[in-house]
């Protein structure tokens, strides 16, 4: 694995920008891939459609714990990508340790909430009855996983901050075929229907996160991890705070909007809760091919402003943008294109047509979605993460809730329900750029 660092701040930015996403991309599909095995597939065909059902109706609760949490991983990318632009190997070190630190604090911390709070989240969601009891033992057992997968997330963080994007991809390869095999055998050969499949995925977690931490300790240059020195530096921990918690609070934003969806969707009934879930699954795949654009943006961008290299944000972010909308666009008509003849493999006719509605709904203008993530990267890179964040909750989660609770009311479709997703995408990334070309002159300013 030589050579896999990329140079951030040369010449070679198009070309670097894609070697870059492309790792991310298939880092982020296989864990979509895998997830699917897990869901459609394992679950699907030797469970049930009860038991997918329960496990889909927990998506967006997860969402809402885990990506809070997920969200100060940006922060530790921008600390370190910034600190490793200027050439400071103390403040990176400070950066690498606290950001281990704070992943093991946050992770036992995120467990306890699970724990406590999993089973009244699902009965205020209004999840149906016949499936409640599985989903809340599916999450109770899902939260222990949660330590292990804040540790992955930093450490990747930390990878991809120095420009390597490969072995993050390499470690979840190798944690996602183990967690398909043990999902495998505890749902097939000792039929544990949901709490195998959460099993499984806690097992996949730790290996994941004994793999970074392994590679970290032992790295040569400035993100070397030593045990010994693991502890929170309080510099490093504000200034991961300051752009983490705004980014987790982004995530909050997107994740209470979904469970306000999720709740629309359970009026429907059991089939449409499964068939969603379905969808969402395979939109994931578009997702992840846009948001592995994002996580370039805020890397490229972090590292050049480190460097003081200010001339070439606005590149990074044209090339983003042009990667974004070409690659949301081409994922997006693909997942809707071979959606029916996948889904028809593990769902019943009802459940394939609720999951095409939304599919139909959502995939064909997914390039919005992609600019938007690409625009709200670049911001975080610059050191803006309060801007996005605030323009998320009033363009993403105050939109949606005022969809689901005035225009749903009135035409009670799941057509008119998720419509809501692409029209906020476009408003909220309308909002980023101008919230962009604003801060790019006070950048301007300040050299002059």
């Amino acid at each position: 694995m030589r050579g896999t660092n990329i140079d951030m701040t040369g010449a070679s930015l198009p070309k670097n920008i894609l070697r870059f996403t492309i790792p991310v991309m298939w880092m982020a599909m296989l864990q979509i891939l895998f997830l699917a095995c897990d869901d459609m597939l394992i679950l699907g065909v030797f469970a049930g459609g009860k038991a997918l059902a329960a496990v889909g109706a927990t998506n967006y609760l997860v969402n809402l714990f885990v990506n809070v949490f997920l969200g100060l991983s940006t922060g530790v990318n921008v600390v370190v990508a910034q600190s490793i632009g200027a050439r400071d190997a103390e403040k990176t070190a400070q950066a690498v340790h606290t950001a281990i630190a704070a992943s093991l604090a946050f992770g036992a911390l995120l467990l306890s909430l699970g724990l406590l709070f999993s089973r009244a989240c699902l009965e205020a969601m209004g999840t149906p009855e016949d499936i409640i009891g599985q989903s809340a033992l599916y999450l109770r057992l899902y939260f222990f996983s949660t330590p292990a997968t804040l540790v992955f997330n930093f450490g990747s963080a930390i990878l991809r901050a120095q420009g390597d994007s490969r072995r993050p991809f390499l470690f979840l390869t190798v944690s996602g075929v183990a967690d398909v095999c043990l999902c495998t055998f505890f749902v097939v050969a000792l039929h544990l229907g949901v709490a195998g499949v959460a099993l499984g995925t806690v097992l996949s977690q730790f290996l994941a996160a004994a793999l970074v931490v392994r590679h970290l300790m032992g790295e040569a240059g400035m993100c070397r991890l030593s045990p010994d020195r693991v502890r929170l530096h309080r510099d490093a921990f504000f200034s991961i705070l300051k752009i983490g918690v705004p980014a987790g609070l982004n995530n909050l934003a997107f994740s209470f909007s979904n469970i306000q969806i999720q709740s629309a969707i359970n009026l429907f009934g059991s089939p449409a809760v499964a068939g969603c879930a379905a969808s969402a699954t395979m939109e994931g795949f578009a997702y992840a091919a846009s948001n592995s654009v994002m996580q370039a943006a805020v890397s490229f961008t972090g590292q050049n402003v480190g460097a003081k290299k200010y001339q070439n944000v606005p590149r990074v972010l044209r090339w983003c943008l042009l990667y974004a909308s070409l690659i949301g666009t081409l994922a997006g008509v693909l997942v809707l294109l071979l959606g029916r003849p996948v889904l028809s493999l593990f769902l019943s006719q009802e459940e394939v047509h609720y999951a095409m509605i939304r599919n139909g709904v959502v995939l064909l203008p997914y390039m919005f979605c992609g600019m938007m993530e690409s625009l709200a990267g670049t911001l975080r890179g610059l050191g803006r993460s309060v801007t996005p964040t605030l323009v998320t909750l009033a363009g993403a989660c105050g939109l949606r809730i005022l969809w689901v609770n005035a225009v749903f009311p009135r035409a009670m479709s799941l057509q008119v329900l998720f419509l809501s997703l692409p029209v906020s995408w476009a408003l909220t990334a309308l909002a980023h750029f101008i919230c962009y070309l604003s801060a790019m002159r006070r950048f301007r300013a300040a050299r002059v």
